[in-house]
């Protein structure tokens, strides 16, 4: 898998990941993909129904935790207004988001859920360092939740990206239906996600609130 690298959009951004790096607080892509995360089945199912429930504008991370069947069972999107692009940072965001909406798996020998993060952000599809830092916070916070690190997925103007696999699409992009910023969580009952038909019901009546 190749990466193309995009520099920071501010100088300000420049230094401050620059310190996160040194502290070790983001992710390269070559450690991102050697880190053995699991590849979604449907790619384009998950980043749909995700822009559909929170309708997220740049700035806007999408925390979601898919179950066995890799269905969402659980999901908060919040706005993340940082000036330092910090892995730390981002990952007691990410955490705070996943205690409010799902208990942790800490007690399982092996996860059986999986979190992703969808991340609305401004600039192309390249890895930035930014991105980085999200993957660290991903990652950290998977572990202390009891979840299995999943996909880091970006939403830009050009469309998504899982980035590390490859795999993207035209839409939904950032500009796709923007919805109102603020902060989100949304919860899913466990029943209604095995309802058979009655499910896909039940869930469109699932809002974030």
């Amino acid at each position: 898998m190749t990466f193309g690298f995009s520099p920071p959009s501010t100088t300000s951004l420049t230094t401050a990941t620059g310190g996160a790096s040194r502290h070790g607080r983001l992710l390269e892509p070559s450690e991102w993909t050697a880190s053995g995360v699991p590849l979604l089945r449907n790619p384009r199912e998950v980043v749909s129904e995700l822009h559909s429930r929170h309708s997220p504008a740049p700035s806007t991370a999408v925390i979601a935790v898919l179950g066995p069947e890799e269905r969402i069972v659980a999901s908060a999107s919040f706005v993340q207004r940082a000036t330092a692009a910090d892995g730390w940072e981002y990952r007691n965001a990410l955490l705070s988001r996943l205690r409010r909406v799902i208990p942790h798996d800490l007690r399982r020998r092996t996860p059986v859920r999986t979190a992703v993060l969808l991340y609305c952000r401004d600039g192309d599809e390249r890895w930035t360092e930014e991105d980085g830092a999200w993957m660290w916070g991903l990652r950290d916070a998977c572990t202390l939740h009891g979840l299995r690190c999943g996909a880091y997925i970006t939403l830009t103007r050009g469309g998504w990206q899982v980035l590390g696999e490859g795999r993207g699409g035209r839409s939904p992009h950032s500009d796709s239906r923007p919805g109102r910023l603020g902060d989100t969580a949304s919860e899913f009952s466990p029943l209604a996600l095995r309802t058979g038909g009655g499910s896909a019901e039940a869930l469109r009546r699932t809002a974030a609130r």
